[in-house]
């Protein structure tokens, strides 16, 4: 089954909530970029938050959005658009902590491996400024530093669930992820209905294990008062091209472009968000090296 999102009112229009499947979207990236367990679950959730984040946006918008920690995976940082699609890249790949003891003994200990930090967003509206905001990490866990983020950042009272489970042999075994945003309107007694849910609902990987649909679980979360007004398949992709890495290699200064062509002969680039290698042969650098001459000439 396909990864996708729905997007809805709830409660006379009082709540907006997102919820998406994102197993095969968290296993691609687990398969790019060869992430041990509680690396995947990282990644993998922080992936998922995005993607309904980024069908906030309108058309040609887009968010950036990166969290930096002080834990062993370092840094993520992941582009969401309001096409569904996400891409993203992380530190350190080969991460595997689990909780010695505790309620959460032998679970996968995604707070410690990401630590103490920020969160921090940048929109890409199509105006002439991005728009950056941050908030520091409250847990590591990736939906209680969400939840944070919209109520200090963007003002939203907000609730995030999301959880990645891991199989025996370290595939994905089940993915997935919830927004609910409250509406200035929305009751107090609508607030206490939702505290009891939040409370009480299985988690997000469960559900998805048990085959819930988002469908299935937008009903449990908004008590059966949903609306819904869209859904969007979500998945991992990369528009990454040579032709792109072709407009970098042009903005480097042109010692660096001599010293690829007379020491190494060619340059070499991966993709860091989905590993793709791009090849330039002498003749190529040889190429952007004088064509970026020439534009140099008439500028002046």
């Amino acid at each position: 089954m396909k990864d996708y999102a729905l997007i809805a009112y709830a409660y006379d229009k009082t709540v907006r909530i997102y919820v998406a499947t994102s197993t095969n979207l968290v296993e691609e990236s687990r398969r790019i970029h060869k992430t041990w367990p509680t690396s995947t679950a990282a990644l993998g959730r922080f992936l998922t938050v995005s993607a309904m984040m980024g069908l906030m946006y309108k058309k040609e918008e887009r968010i950036t959005l990166r969290i930096k920690g002080d834990g062993p995976i370092g840094s993520m940082l992941v582009e969401a658009n309001s096409l569904g699609e996400v891409r993203g890249e992380i530190g350190n790949p080969n991460v595997y902590l689990k909780y010695e003891n505790g309620p959460k003994k032998g679970k996968l200990n995604v707070g410690a491996a990401i630590g103490e930090g920020f969160l921090h967003v940048t929109k890409d509206l199509k105006m002439k400024d991005f728009f950056t905001s941050s908030s520091r990490l409250q847990t590591g866990e990736i939906g209680d530093d969400f939840t944070y983020y919209f109520v200090v950042s963007e003002q939203i009272p907000s609730s995030v669930g999301v959880g990645v489970l891991i199989d025996i042999d370290q595939s994905v075994l089940a993915s997935g992820g919830y927004i609910l945003q409250l509406m200035p309107n929305v009751s107090e007694e609508t607030i206490s209905k939702l505290e009891e849910i939040i409370s009480t609902i299985p988690s997000m990987t469960r559900l998805i294990q048990q085959g819930n649909t988002p469908e299935e679980i937008l009903k449990i979360l908004s008590n059966h008062t949903e609306q819904i007004l869209e859904k969007k398949e979500i998945f991992y992709v990369c528009h990454c091209s040579k032709e792109g890495f072709k407009k970098s290699l042009s903005t480097l200064d042109d010692q660096e472009l001599k010293d690829m062509i007379h020491e190494d002969e060619q340059a070499e680039i991966e993709c860091h968000f989905c590993k793709k290698k791009y090849v330039f042969s002498k003749e190529e650098l040889q190429e952007i090296r004088k064509t970026k001459s020439k534009s140099k000439s008439k500028s002046k």
